[in-house]
């Protein structure tokens, strides 16, 4: 389906039901939502903006973002969603590589180039006189990548790959006009836009929008919207599952909890199903995928360490370096096929084609595929550690740290050593109110790793620190492990 289309057919539908519910505008019926989405087009519109052309979205987590995005697709123009913590210069790099007209933001922030204007200024439009022609091959979102490795690249999404995402989303999680995402993650992710809000609309449900994440309030946020389900991180759900034991809070309303971005430790799985009587759908994926590959089922059985089995019409495979598909069981880089498979990086042809070959998405992660078709993630590529001609993949480092009490989080990365080549660096932060030395985590460490893999440093943090998707961020360990060095 082309996106431009669903605020009016639900309008058309239910006019009465409820789409948005956020802080700001409180609950808006699908009627609203139509109206809203005319409005701010047509002003939109008015700065000149018409099919084609790039918006970029720089807001906070609330209901006008979402209208924003409708209504730039119902000029059969792109969004690109700008992260609101980033500073002027970023803002600046990613509307002029969007090549974006106009900037709606919270600030009156001013792009040369770029009209800027608020969702207060787009309010009082007339609804737009004519309708541009509509083809799910229309771009419809550009997203940038976290620039983990130089700078941020934009992934081109179209109205096809969104709609074939929400439809295995749908089908996946059985979502029906009864479901309600509660979104607290960042909307200018797509996970959070596709997984939080266009999938349950599309299944005529609705969504509310949580503005920031806290832990001591976000069981407030669930018991009052009643959602069905939530999609989060591991650092939230650690963070949840950390909470003190008076913490009871009822979550008979949700059917299940969804973890993506990162793999989630199984134990902690077990602690948050557990203590909270959920069901976690843990599942995989990336930008250039159109957030979701693979996920646990939703019946059936679920293997908590895996990210579970392909969605249904992709294809997800392990490859070896030289490009031939390698057997069950054995490790390789994660390759996916599909119709959720991005377009490409805009305007950067040469990294589409090292990251598009022979029409598999090439992930740069390593993993194993079981018996069963269950994935298991065992690292990025690039972060591999590589000790005296040894592989080291610092993700079964970090599964066996988690299996002590005491820790909180872990991140492993290499150190740079003058004969071995590198050498695995862990960085620990405890839960709250317990101790531990660096002596009692490699005793612990002794009895579940081979002594080639035992990290040779143990720093305790008070935070392991994220980027602002909810990542543990290893680019900014590794470059204050190098200024350190230095």
């Amino acid at each position: 389906m082309h996106f431009a289309l669903l605020p009016f057919d639900r309008a058309t539908a239910a006019p009465e039901a409820p789409a948005l519910t956020d802080d700001v505008l409180g609950t808006v019926t699908n009627a609203d939502l139509a109206a809203r989405v005319e409005r701010f087009a047509g002003s939109l519109a008015l700065q000149g903006v018409g099919s084609g052309d790039v918006v970029a979205v720089r807001l906070p987590n609330q209901s006008d973002l979402v209208v924003t995005l409708f209504a730039a697709w119902r000029l059969g123009a792109t969004a690109t969603p700008v992260n609101p913590a980033l500073t002027p210069v970023e803002v600046e790099y990613q509307v002029q590589d969007s090549r974006a007209s106009a900037l709606v933001t919270f600030d009156g922030l001013q792009i040369d180039g770029c009209v800027t204007v608020s969702p207060a200024d787009l309010d009082g439009g007339a609804a737009p006189s004519d309708s541009p022609v509509r083809d799910e091959a229309d771009l419809a979102l550009i997203v940038y990548t976290s620039g983990t490795t130089g700078q941020p690249k934009g992934v081109e999404l179209t109205h096809a790959n969104l709609s074939a995402m929400t439809r295995a989303m749908i089908d996946g999680l059985e979502l029906t006009e009864a479901d309600h995402s509660l979104l607290i993650l960042p909307l200018f992710h797509v996970n959070g836009i596709v997984v939080s809000i266009l999938s349950p609309l599309r299944a005529g449900g609705q969504a509310t929008i949580v503005g920031r994440f806290s832990a001591q309030s976000f069981f407030e946020a669930v018991q009052t919207a009643r959602p069905t389900y939530f999609s989060a991180v591991p650092a939230i759900y650690t963070m949840l599952a950390n909470l003190p034991d008076e913490v009871a809070p009822d979550t008979s309303s949700l059917r299940f909890v969804v973890c993506g971005a990162a793999p989630m430790p199984a134990p902690l799985i077990g602690q948050v199903e557990d203590r909270f009587g959920v069901i976690v759908i843990e599942g995989y994926g990336l930008s250039e995928g159109t957030c979701a590959s693979t996920t646990n089922p939703l019946h059936g059985v679920r293997k908590p360490g895996t990210v579970g089995v392909a969605l249904p019409g992709q294809t997800v495979a392990i490859m070896a370096p030289d490009g031939s598909l390698l057997p069950t069981g054995e490790r390789g880089e994660v390759v996916i096929q599909g119709p959720t498979v991005m377009r490409g990086y805009l305007n950067r042809p040469a990294a589409t084609a090292e990251t598009l070959v022979d029409g598999w998405l090439h992930t740069g992660d390593v993993g194993i595929l079981d018996e069963d078709g269950y994935l298991t993630l065992v690292d990025r590529v690039k972060d591999m550690i590589i000790r005296g001609g040894e592989n080291i993949y610092p993700q079964e480092i970090e599964q066996a740290i988690y299996t002590h009490p005491a820790v909180l989080e872990v991140a492993v990365i290499g150190k740079p050593h003058p004969v071995m080549g590198e050498e695995p660096a862990a960085y620990v932060s405890l839960k709250q109110g317990h101790e531990l030395t660096a002596e009692e985590l490699l005793e612990h460490l002794r009895e579940r790793l081979a002594r080639y893999k035992t990290p040779t440093e143990i720093t305790f943090v008070a935070e392991v620190p994220k980027n602002p998707v909810g990542k543990i961020d290893k680019p900014r360990l590794r470059r204050e492990l190098a200024a350190a060095s230095a």
